[in-house]
C-alpha cells in the first residue's frame, strides 16, 4: 500500500510543477489538452535470466520511495531554480571481463526529464536513479543510448542488463524482460498548436476520444516504439482500440514530433505526460 500511495503522490508533484505553461494563444506555441487519456506504470526492464539482480534493485527501488528520495530527485528536474543540483553521469564503456562488476544499461537520451543528455553526458530522473542503484550495488553505471524501439529487446544481449527509459509495464515488453517494482504512474496526453480548438472543453477521455474519431483525414506524431503510437494506432496488449481515421506518423524523439507539428505538417502528437510538458515549455520560450 506505502508504494502505490508513494507512486500516486509523486505523479501529482511532478504534473502540478508543470502547471500553466503559458496563456494566451499563439500559432507559434503550442500546448497540451489537459485530460490524461491513459493509465500506466513505469518500471525497468532487467534481463530475464538475473533475478537476483531485479530483487537487488527492486530493494533499493522500494527504499528511496518510502524515504522520499525518489521525490527529492525528480523534484530537480521539474524545478528550473534547482538545475545545477541535476546529476551529470559519463557513459563509460562495456569491458566483459568486469560483467559481474557493471550494470549496464540501455536507454534512449530523447525522453526529457527521464533521460536526456547535457553535452555529452546522461542527466534526468531515471539517470540519476539508476546511478544511485549502481552506487548502493556496488557496482560501475555503464549507459548505452539506442533508439528507444531498440532499448528492451537489447536486454540480455551484449553484456545489457537493464532496461532504462521511461517504459510502461506492458505484456508485450514482459516477453523480452521482467519488470521491476513500478516508480512511476504515467499517462499519454496529446499536444496540439496553441491556436488548435478542436479539444476545447473535453474534460473526460470520452470526450477527447469522442473528438479524435471525428478528425477524419488527420496526422497523429509520436516518438517510435512508445505508447503514444499504440494508442493511435490501436493495440491490443494495451487495450487500445486506436484511431483509423487517423495516419500515425512515428519520428525518432517526441521534439521532432512537436517540431512538424509546428510547421503543419501533422496535426497532433501523442506523448507521455511529463515529456510533453518538458517539450511544450522548451518549445514556447
Amino acid at each position: 500500500m506505502k508504494k502505490k500511495i508513494v507512486v500516486a503522490v509523486l505523479a501529482v508533484v511532478l504534473a502540478c510543477a508543470f502547471a500553466l505553461v503559458g496563456c494566451g494563444a499563439n500559432k507559434n506555441n503550442v500546448k497540451i489538452v489537459e485530460v490524461k487519456l491513459t493509465d500506466e506504470e513505469y518500471a525497468f526492464g532487467v534481463d530475464k535470466a538475473q533475478t537476483d539482480l531485479k530483487n537487488r534493485i527492486n530493494a533499493v527501488l522500494e527504499e528511496i520511495m518510502a524515504d522520499g528520495t525518489l521525490g527529492d530527485i525528480a523534484e530537480k528536474y521539474f524545478d528550473d531554480s534547482k538545475e545545477s543540483e541535476r546529476l551529470k553521469i559519463d557513459g563509460g564503456s562495456v569491458d566483459g571481463s568486469k560483467a559481474d562488476k557493471q550494470l549496464v544499461v540501455a536507454t534512449n537520451s530523447d525522453f526529457e526529464p527521464f533521460e536526456y543528455k547535457a553535452g555529452n553526458q546522461f542527466t534526468g530522473i531515471d539517470m540519476e536513479v539508476v546511478k544511485l542503484i549502481a552506487d548502493r550495488l556496488e557496482m560501475e553505471l555503464v549507459i548505452v543510448d539506442m533508439d528507444f524501439d531498440s532499448v528492451v529487446t537489447s536486454v540480455g544481449s551484449n553484456n545489457i542488463d537493464l532496461a532504462v527509459a521511461g517504459l510502461t509495464v506492458s505484456d508485450d515488453r514482459k516477453l523480452s524482460v521482467d519488470f521491476t517494482t513500478s516508480y512511476y504512474k504515467a499517462s499519454q496526453m496529446i499536444i496540439v498548436k496553441e491556436d488548435n480548438n478542436d479539444f476545447d472543453g473535453c474534460t473526460t477521455v470520452e470526450a477527447v476520444e469522442n473528438v479524435l474519431k471525428g478528425l477524419a483525414g488527420k496526422k497523429a506524431g509520436y516518438q517510435n516504439g512508445t505508447t503514444g503510437g499504440e494508442y493511435i494506432k490501436g493495440s491490443e496488449d494495451f487495450g487500445f482500440a486506436g484511431f483509423s481515421n487517423i495516419t500515425a506518423q512515428g519520428y525518432d524523439s517526441g521534439a521532432l514530433a512537436v517540431q512538424d507539428l509546428k510547421n503543419g505538417n501533422i496535426d497532433l502528437v501523442v506523448i507521455d505526460e511529463m515529456p510533453a510538458r518538458s517539450i511544450v515549455k522548451k518549445t514556447n520560450k
